[in-house]
């Protein structure tokens, strides 16, 4: 059963041996939104086998808010039980306050700097929708009267029924979200992003969990850079072509081009890195992009709720500064995988397949693998190594199995493994 349109429908339907269900049919596999899940998923019965592509509180990680403070809980953790040079490993994301609750803390901070460049944006929209850039606190304090102003406007609109209390004398969900002002995160804007053409861009990395507990995780070759459509500059922060990447931003530009686009596949970034800085510096920048999904993962690890029925793909966005320092921007659960073009519907019918193949709900897979397809096994309950079996004892250097923006011979890969397989099952 599907909920969406496009590349994972297709996908889907042209599966050997699947069919859709329609509305009331059972169904074994799901690919669904979020909002589903908060509708439906307490009570729905499954069976052993079936499979649903979100675990249950991913907001864990995929909320703006929930990851800051998840990633601040686990890095003091880290302090005391491994050490301050293990702990600084999850120098990774851009100082963040949630707001409103933490205004004070972040009017602190701000005065101790003053005239750096903040970013503020809501923490349950997506595509560049509600982000806007402030140099000064009265941005903020309009903001603030802006909210609140709207909140009171909602009230009057929808009448005396908020002042009502269900049977058991406590406001319902609806109602307080009704009355709550928008959370927003404010986070310190990275100034000195890394430039190509004079242009800002991010990346959008691929990482496929199968469990939490214990923690396995999949990393894919593919992924883009997104550029801006306008060069940097920071004397014109109000203007979203300069500072936004993201692709639902930068199309409605009005010297955009659909044919060119504005993305880069991960493998020519890499080498354009490399021919730049050297073979040595983009290895380390693509290691410390590793240790960004692990570390992140981990920090969820206690508190997302692990159901053997539940995957995620997640969509991490990732930001090189001018110093090859890589910073966690975000990470969606539910990353686009609508197409921007014929490239971009390639790689979004691979990695979905590709994700239907480690998903596995045809059995054909033996558990050890450490490559299918275009993913590499990066964690599985410790670091996988590139060399040996799975579980081997590691013998001399480690090497990560890690080959982001690596050259991707997917489907000579598949080929061979279920050949593999195959014979393995026929002896």
């Amino acid at each position: 059963k599907c909920g969406l349109a496009g590349p994972v429908l297709d996908v889907l339907s042209r599966r050997p041996g699947w069919q859709q269900a329609k509305d009331e049919e059972e169904w074994d596999f799901l690919w669904c939104d979020v909002s589903w899940l908060r509708e439906n998923f307490d009570h729905t019965y499954m069976e052993e086998h079936v499979r649903i592509c979100h675990f249950r509180n991913h907001y864990e990680l995929s909320r703006k808010n929930y990851l800051v403070k998840n990633l601040k809980r686990f890095r003091k953790q880290l302090e005391r039980e491994a050490g301050k040079l293990e702990a600084a490993k999850c120098d990774f994301f851009p100082k963040t306050f949630e707001m409103p609750s933490e205004y004070h803390l972040f009017v602190e901070e701000f005065r101790k700097k003053p005239g750096i460049t903040w970013i503020m944006k809501p923490v349950g929209r997506s595509q560049g929708k509600g982000i806007f850039l402030f140099r000064k606190l009265k941005d903020i304090i309009d903001w603030k009267k802006v909210r609140k102003t709207m909140v009171e406007k909602q009230f009057l609109e929808r009448g005396n029924c908020m002042l009502f209390l269900s049977q058991d004398g406590v406001r319902t969900d609806e109602q307080k979200d009704e009355t709550q002002i928008e959370t927003y995160v404010a986070q310190q804007y990275i100034e000195n992003p890394y430039l190509i053409g004079g242009r800002k861009f991010d990346l959008r990395v691929y990482v496929l969990v199968t469990s939490y507990i214990p923690l396995k995780a999949w990393l894919y070759r593919d992924g883009f850079a997104r550029f801006s459509n306008t060069r940097f500059t920071l004397n014109s922060i109000d203007d979203h072509y300069v500072h936004l990447t993201n692709v639902a931003v930068q199309k409605t530009a009005p010297d955009y081009d659909p044919e060119k686009g504005c993305k880069w596949m991960i493998q020519q970034l890499r080498q354009y890195l490399t021919a730049k800085h050297g073979a040595g510096s983009v290895e380390v920048l693509f290691a410390d992009m590793d240790n960004i999904f692990i570390k992140s993962l981990q920090s969820v690890q206690k508190v997302i709720i692990s159901d053997k029925h539940c995957f995620e793909l997640y969509g991490y966005d990732i930001l090189i500064d001018r110093d090859l320092k890589p910073w966690l921007l975000e990470v969606n659960a539910s990353p686009s995988l609508v197409a921007s073009s014929q490239e971009d519907y390639e790689l979004k019918c691979h990695l979905l397949k590709d994700t239907l193949h480690i998903v596995d709900m045809e059995g054909r897979l033996t558990g050890k693998e450490k490559r299918v397809g275009g993913f590499d096994l990066i964690w599985n309950d410790g670091p996988v190594s590139r060399e040996g079996n799975l579980g081997a004892p590691v013998n001399g250097n480690f090497m990560a199995n890690t080959h982001l923006g690596c050259y991707n011979d997917r489907k000579q890969q598949l080929k061979q493994l279920f050949r593999t397989l195959s014979a393995q099952q026929t002896a």
